[in-house]
C-alpha cells in the first residue's frame, strides 16, 4: 500500500511494435506511398555502418535508418514527408488479428467488483525503435497510455529563435529523439516512475520503489526477438513478466523465441495471435489477473499491519 506519490494501482502492458503488434515493419506503408523499393532501402541501411566506418565515423546500426530516411526526403524521393503524413500513413499498418478484442478482454479482467473496488487499472504502452508518429496513427493508438519511439523535427529553430514562438511546419529535416534496443530500457523506468504522467519528474530522480507509479513487478513486457533482450532482462530482474511472440508462419522466428525461453530470457513464449482463446490471449489474461490479485493481497497485508486489534472482553 503506497503512501507516497502514487497509489500503485496500475498494471502496465508494454509492447514492442514491429513483428509484435504488426507482421510487417511499420515503415512499409511509407515505402509503398512513395514508390521506394523497401528491400533496397534496408540493404542500404545495413551497409551504412561499414560505409561510414571507412571515414572513421561510427553510426548505430539500430537507428541509422532514421538519417537515411531524411536523406531520401532531402533527395526528393520522399518529397513533402511531414509528421502529419507519417501519422496518416500509420493508419495503414496491418496489425495481427485479435488485438482490439484482446484489449477489451484484458480490461474485463479488472472489471470484477473486487478489482473495481480497488480501483485497479490497466495501461498499454508501445516502446519501439520505429517511428512515434506512425504508432500514433495506427489502429490501436487510442488504446495507448504512451508511446516511446523515434521522432523528427520539421523546421528547426534557427540561431536567435524566439523561445516563445511556435515551430513552423515543413518536411521532416532533423532527428528529434532516438530510441534503440538498449535505450528502450530507459522508457521502462520512465513508465515506472511516472515521468509521462507527472510534470517535474525525470528518470534520474531518486524515488523509493514503494512510491513509484508503476512498480516493475506490475509490468508485462511483450516483444518478438533477441534485440529485446535488454528490456526482457530489466523487467524480469525487477520482478515483472516477459513474453516473447513469434509469427506462426515463420519457423525462424519460432526458433528465436524458443532460444530466448531456453536461456531464461523470458517467462513464456507464444504466437502473435491475439484472438480469443489463443495461447497468447489466455496467458496474458492469466497474468493480468495474477498481478491484480497480488496487488490486492499486498494492500490487505499492509492494512492489517497498520491496524491494531480492538479491545475485547476478558
Amino acid at each position: 500500500m503506497s503512501k507516497g506519490l502514487f497509489f500503485q494501482n496500475i498494471i502496465a502492458v508494454i509492447w514492442d511494435f514491429d513483428r509484435t503488434l504488426s507482421s510487417r515493419y511499420m515503415q512499409t506503408p511509407l515505402f509503398e506511398e512513395y514508390g521506394v523499393d523497401e528491400e533496397a532501402f534496408w540493404r542500404e541501411v545495413n551497409a551504412l555502418p561499414a560505409f561510414y566506418a571507412r571515414a572513421g565515423i561510427h553510426v548505430h546500426p539500430d537507428t541509422c535508418y532514421l538519417g537515411h530516411l531524411l536523406t531520401y526526403v532531402r533527395d526528393g524521393r520522399m518529397k513533402g514527408l511531414t509528421n502529419a503524413r507519417l501519422r496518416e500513413l500509420g493508419g495503414r499498418i496491418p496489425l495481427f488479428e485479435g488485438l482490439a478484442g484482446l484489449f477489451d478482454r484484458l480490461d474485463a479482467v479488472l472489471a470484477t467488483p473486487r478489482f473495481r473496488e480497488g480501483d485497479l487499472r490497466l495501461e498499454h504502452y508501445v516502446v519501439s525503435t520505429g517511428l512515434a508518429e506512425m504508432v500514433r496513427g495506427s489502429a490501436i493508438a487510442g488504446r495507448l497510455a504512451g508511446v516511446w519511439a523515434s521522432e523528427f523535427i520539421e523546421t528547426p529553430a534557427g540561431p536567435g529563435f524566439d523561445p516563445a514562438g511556435t515551430p513552423q511546419p515543413g518536411e521532416i529535416s532533423q532527428i528529434a529523439a532516438i530510441l534503440d534496443n538498449t535505450t528502450k530500457t530507459r522508457a521502462i523506468f520512465e513508465i515506472n516512475k511516472g515521468v509521462n504522467k507527472l510534470p517535474g519528474i525525470t528518470v534520474n530522480d531518486a524515488i523509493p520503489e514503494e512510491e513509484r507509479r508503476v512498480p516493475v513487478t506490475q509490468m508485462i513486457y511483450i516483444a518478438d526477438g533477441p534485440s529485446d533482450i535488454p528490456s526482457f532482462s530489466v523487467v524480469r530482474k525487477h520482478g515483472g513478466r516477459a513474453y516473447a511472440v513469434y509469427d506462426p508462419s515463420s519457423q525462424r522466428q519460432f526458433q528465436q523465441v524458443v532460444a530466448l525461453q531456453e536461456s531464461a530470457r523470458v517467462d513464456a513464449i507464444g504466437p502473435a495471435d491475439y484472438r480469443e482463446g489463443s495461447h497468447t490471449d489466455l496467458w496474458l489474461r492469466t497474468q493480468v489477473e495474477r498481478l491484480a490479485e497480488g496487488i490486492m493481497k499486498r494492500r490487505q497485508a499492509a492494512l492489517e499491519s497498520r491496524i491494531g486489534p480492538g479491545p475485547t472482553h476478558v
